[in-house]
């Protein structure tokens, strides 16, 4: 079965580009183009995609507006791309609920594998944009606040498990720290999703560093 994309961005060439690099992949479907924020989510309102590849600045209606309509509206998961690394912009695709974030000069078999990985329900905290991003995001701009609700409900291995996420670690690279399997590893990120109430793993990232359990740098 497809992953069904749409793709939005103001510059045709470019959204024509990534359109075709994922058409040509016999397990992604491009089901529609849009040229702002506004004709990306009338697209997902139509068509439901899997997933939303979203650029962050359009007219109209930016990437970081679309990005929330779309996460509070539907289960399409969204990747943000941008020809701009700054932390800013991040922070907010972080927040408006994107589950992915790449630069536009991402490689083609990278752009297809992150669609994949994104598409599939898991965050994508690289390959360009790399946990240095993250960890300048957090901090330069979050302060931490109050402990979510839920977050005493963890296990001592599922707040583990929530530290290590925060770090920008891998599945794999969890399962070695903490000399378990990968697939006790997923069961520990999926609790502690549940128990939180967060969307995926970038969310979980995101609450490590508020609630303090994470330390700056």
């Amino acid at each position: 079965m497809s992953i069904r994309v749409v793709v939005a961005d103001d510059q045709e060439l470019v959204r024509g580009g990534f359109s075709m690099i994922l058409d040509a992949q016999p397990d992604i479907a491009v089901v529609a183009e849009a040229g702002d924020g506004a004709e990306a989510v009338a697209a997902v309102r139509e068509h439901r995609p899997d997933l939303l590849l979203l650029d962050i600045r359009m007219p109209r209606m930016d990437g970081i507006a679309a990005a929330r309509v779309v996460c509070e509206e539907t289960s399409t998961k969204v990747l943000m791309l941008t020809t701009f690394d700054q932390d800013d912009y991040v922070y907010d695709a972080l927040h408006a609920g994107a589950s992915g974030f790449l630069l536009k000069d991402v490689r083609r078999d990278d752009l297809v594998h992150a669609v994949r990985v994104v598409a599939a329900g898991e965050s994508l905290l690289a390959p360009s944009v790399t946990r240095r991003l993250i960890d300048d995001m957090v901090r330069k701009q979050v302060r931490p606040s109050a402990p979510v609700a839920g977050l005493d409900a963890l296990t001592a291995r599922e707040r583990e498990t929530l530290g290590l996420l925060g770090r920008g670690l891998s599945n794999a690279e969890i399962a070695a720290t903490m000399v378990v399997s990968e697939h006790t590893v997923k069961t520990h990120v999926s609790n502690v999703l549940t128990k939180l109430g967060l969307r995926d793993r970038v969310q979980a990232v995101i609450t490590a560093y508020e609630t303090g359990l994470i330390g700056r740098g």
